[in-house]
């Protein structure tokens, strides 16, 4: 897969420069590590909603998703009851998918028994950081082992809709792999920023 040029001539991943939204969102956060738990668990939660949808959706929404749900800290949504759940069920700015919703209250909890067992979700989903022998061409795969290894153990843990598709989506854009095309603008600053990060443990 070859990048191509963007609104403004510089080479990046063909998606980037599939809807007006997504640029901002590939330049400056798409595979750049993250170790901030709040916006793990964003993530793990809007990769959840994303299921069936398409990213551009979920983004347009990503702002009323954060209202809606305490701008993703868990501790909070960990203490939602249906009061909560009827209020998003009638928050138009969001996918309003009961199961979806309900598998966020969900795992918010099992998140602050994350956070009790390994210190930090950052510490447990950067465990599952990729060997670079599983590596595959950039945008290649839609999963792989340790997608897979990651979401059979959050499974077991009592998350939901955590599938090994929706794992690898949520690895590819916290930077536990780089998956920016050769040649894309953005691939050296990730590349930078992974070299320079030290994972938690």
């Amino acid at each position: 897969m070859n990048a191509v040029p963007g609104p403004d001539g510089l080479p990046r991943c063909p998606w980037a420069v599939s809807a007006p939204e997504f640029p901002a969102y590939h330049d400056v956060e798409w595979g750049f590590p993250v170790v901030d738990d709040q916006r793990l668990f964003e993530k793990v939660s809007l990769e959840g909603f994303q299921s069936g949808l398409s990213w551009r959706t979920i983004l347009v929404k990503r702002p009323a998703f954060r209202a809606g749900f305490a701008g993703f800290d868990f501790a909070e949504v960990a203490g939602f009851d249906e009061r909560d759940v009827e209020r998003l069920l009638a928050d138009a700015g969001i996918v309003r998918h009961r199961g979806k919703i309900e598998a966020v209250i969900n795992n918010a909890g099992r998140a602050l028994d994350l956070v009790a067992s390994h210190g930090s979700l950052a510490a447990y989903f950067w465990s599952f950081e990729p060997p670079l022998a599983e590596l595959s061409d950039p945008q290649t795969l839609t999963t792989s082992p340790t997608a897979i290894a990651l979401s059979k153990d959050l499974k077991k843990r009592g998350w939901k809709f955590v599938g090994p598709t929706t794992m690898f989506a949520f690895m590819q854009a916290m930077g536990l792999v780089n998956d920016h095309v050769e040649g894309c603008v953005t691939r050296a600053e990730v590349a930078a920023a992974r070299a320079a990060f030290t994972p938690p443990s």
